[in-house]
């Protein structure tokens, strides 16, 4: 492996003493060392040198070089808050914390089937200040991505890795290939006016909620593990002059990729073209194997899978009643997986005007627009794409864009007649589905326990409009003066799935609709109970919610599938962590 110059120096530099700046993991053994020469034995990237099982960091193969290599850096070493230019990434170190640190929780299937680590390595010294920004591994060259985005609607300029450091990538034994990013690491060039941390609560959030994602089968990044330190954080929450000590917290997170449409963006608008196309390339040959890097439409097929799994995304979100609560267009991943967890929220009662973030006074983000946003975050990627396309690519590439919402259509019917347990074609399922939802509207019934109970409860009891009391969310919805009508035209639909039976229809839907989702409620009772270093209840929602479809003794006990308590309607979740 060859190290260019500047990476030579880098490591040199980085070896070496510096306050503020976090150690190499494992140099005391040897480990940090004159950069290999051409001839030199060592392991290839991505191949583990040890056997799985083994909990040593220090034959891990954690790797910058396929970042690195393709692409000029920032120049500038130093690390201050600045206008960058001309480079996809900086160079910076995560700044460790200055007090105590504590693994509050881990995954360990990311730990074990992502990461090929032992889950025994989270008792280690070496994996904690691993996991707090405290170490490097070497090999390791921490990055920050320069990015913009729309906000809000408006174009924000530069914006990028303000809180979080790329700490290397690593292929794990079965090919995949994985970004390790640190989030609340401390300050990079692109922290605007922001202290780099990310405080507890939202840390929490985000851990717990990436890995809900992934079990309720939604494309998502991944958590590995969550620290807590004893560092004074401050925030105004609420942004109301009210700020507050809270504690400050890192989150190991992964991705196949971290490039969002601002990644585009932001060399569109400075003008960096040939950056532009040797960005997209790398990622189209990375990621989109679909695509044909040779191929002079290449872009246009890139756009194409963007547009389509971008639909689909949203799709899986409305399905299980989730507002991602900031989707700007610098939240929203060139992978079209759910990223930058924040202001997010789950629907208790169905409300197409939910608006998760207190922080959008125009509900611009409630959940009923999420597909509308969609459409104008793919507009802003197309117009980023347009100086690399030829006229009739220009007018192809917005066919597909106006083909989106047909797309987005299709895919949300399909997921709510799988709800609702229906087979094959019937051209009044639309309405059937329309219907349903109009009811919910009016009867605030609750979104997610309305389609699981009527997983639960048998055609037989519906037909004689018997709902038992532990369906209380059917009860809710039988308030309505429809819901005779409606439950009618059901059964009579039901009835038409060929060769179907009602145990089948309901062993069906119960492995579509979740009895537990992460409720703000219960992310905040978490929360509560962390800010006094109690995390029984983050373990508790991390088992928990690994089996959303799953009945299960102990989140019944904690009320996990009942009404949410009065409290949960004065929750405010806002975009400050």
């Amino acid at each position: 492996m060859w190290w260019p110059p500047w990476l030579a120096a880098w490591l040199a530099w980085a070896c070496g003493a510096g306050a503020g700046r976090p150690a190499l993991l494992c140099a005391s053994r040897g480990l940090c060392r004159a950069p290999l020469g051409p001839n030199a034995s060592h392991p290839e990237p991505g191949h583990c040198r040890r056997r799985r099982g083994e909990a040593d960091l220090c034959a891990w193969p954690l790797s910058s070089e396929s970042l690195l290599d393709p692409f000029p850096v920032d120049v500038i070493q130093e690390n201050y808050v600045r206008n960058v230019r001309n480079c996809i990434f900086s160079i910076v170190y995560p700044t460790p914390f200055k007090s105590r640190v504590h693994v509050v929780a881990v995954s360990k299937e990311v730990l074990e089937n992502i990461l090929d680590l032992d889950i025994s390595v989270k008792g280690t010294s070496d994996f904690l200040q691993f996991v707090s920004g405290g170490k490097v591994i070497v090999g390791s060259v921490p990055l920050a991505h320069r990015y913009g985005g729309h906000q809000f609607g408006s174009w924000a300029g530069q914006l990028g890795d303000g809180r979080a450091h790329l700490i290397g990538i690593y292929t794990n034994r079965h090919g995949e290939r994985w970004e390790l990013q640190l989030k609340g690491s401390g300050k990079t060039p692109y922290s605007r006016n922001g202290d780099g941390r990310a405080v507890l609560r939202s840390s929490v959030r985000e851990f717990l909620c990436s890995e809900a994602m992934h079990y309720l089968g939604i494309p998502t990044s991944r958590a590995a593990s969550l620290v807590v330190s004893d560092d004074d954080v401050w925030r105004d929450q609420f942004y109301n002059g009210n700020i507050k000590k809270e504690r400050g917290a890192i989150v190991l997170r992964l991705a196949k990729s971290w490039f969002r449409i601002g990644s585009l963006e932001i060399l569109a608008h400075s003008g960096e073209l040939d950056l532009q196309r040797r960005l997209l390339d790398f990622i189209i040959q990375e990621h989109f194997p679909s695509v044909a890097l040779n191929d002079s439409n290449r872009y246009l097929d890139f756009f194409s899978t963007v547009v389509s799994e971008t639909a689909n995304l949203i799709a899986l979100w409305m399905s299980v009643g989730f507002a991602h609560g900031v989707c700007n267009t610098d939240n929203f991943s060139l992978l079209s997986i759910t990223i930058d967890y924040g202001p997010f929220g789950f629907m208790d009662s169905y409300d197409p005007n939910f608006v998760p973030n207190t922080s959008d006074d125009e509900g611009r983000y409630k959940i009923g627009n999420q597909a509308n946003v969609g459409l104008f975050n793919l507009s802003k990627l197309l117009q980023a794409l347009k100086p690399l396309l030829d006229p009739r690519q220009k007018q192809l590439a917005s066919q597909i864009l106006e083909g989106y919402g047909e797309r987005y259509y299709m895919r949300f019917t399909e997921l709510f007649k799988t709800k609702l347990g229906l087979l094959g074609e019937n051209e009044d399922d639309n309405y059937l589905i329309a219907f349903l939802l109009k009811l919910m509207e009016d009867t605030k019934a609750d979104f997610t326990m309305t389609f699981r109970q009527l997983s639960e409860i048998t055609a037989d009891q519906l037909k004689e409009l018997h709902i038992p009391e532990e369906f209380w969310a059917l009860q809710d919805l039988g308030k309505h003066k429809l819901f005779s009508k409606w439950i009618a035209m059901y059964l009579l639909r039901l009835n038409r799935n060929e060769g179907d039976s009602d145990t089948r229809r309901r062993t069906r839907m119960t492995t579509v609709n979740p009895r537990y989702i992460l409720r703000n409620w219960m992310a905040e009772s978490a929360v509560q109970k962390a800010n006094f270093n109690d995390f029984s209840e983050v373990h508790l929602l991390q088992q928990i919610l690994q089996h959303p479809f799953q009945r299960q003794q102990a989140a019944e006990k904690a009320g996990y599938s009942l009404r949410p308590p009065a409290w949960a309607k004065d929750l405010k979740v806002s975009c400050s962590s």
